[in-house]
């Protein structure tokens, strides 16, 4: 399995732990850079410690803050929210590129809603 690929399933068993989502952001909101596809890719991790070290590590996100947002309320508004958008999910996004795999919204519901988070 790749980091990439081990990092994506980590999410869903932590945000299930946890109860809870974390984003970034700062004066300009959360970021959705492009993803090198002709998309546009928001990050999310499942834990606060992996946003601040991509914070930390990341120099496009120096100045950003970490950002909770409870599972269920990520679930019902913001996945929508990004399908309705066309933006991709990019789940726990790691190393000094901030990089990972990045979903389609549909199925990271799917994936929610199957159980497969835990």
């Amino acid at each position: 399995m790749s980091v990439s690929a081990a990092q994506a399933a980590a999410f869903y068993k932590e945000i299930v732990k946890t109860g809870q989502v974390w984003a970034i952001r700062d004066a300009g909101g959360i970021p959705a850079p492009p993803n090198g596809h002709g998309l546009r890719a928001m990050p999310f991790w499942s834990l606060r410690s992996r946003a601040e070290k991509v914070i930390a590590n990341v120099p496009a996100y120096r100045g950003f803050e970490p950002m909770a947002i409870p599972l269920e309320e990520w679930r019902a508004r913001w996945i929508d929210g990004l399908e309705r958008d066309e933006i991709l999910l990019g789940l726990n996004w790691s190393g000094t590129g901030a990089t990972g795999f990045d979903f389609k919204p549909a199925e990271v519901r799917t994936r929610l809603c199957a159980g497969a988070a835990g």
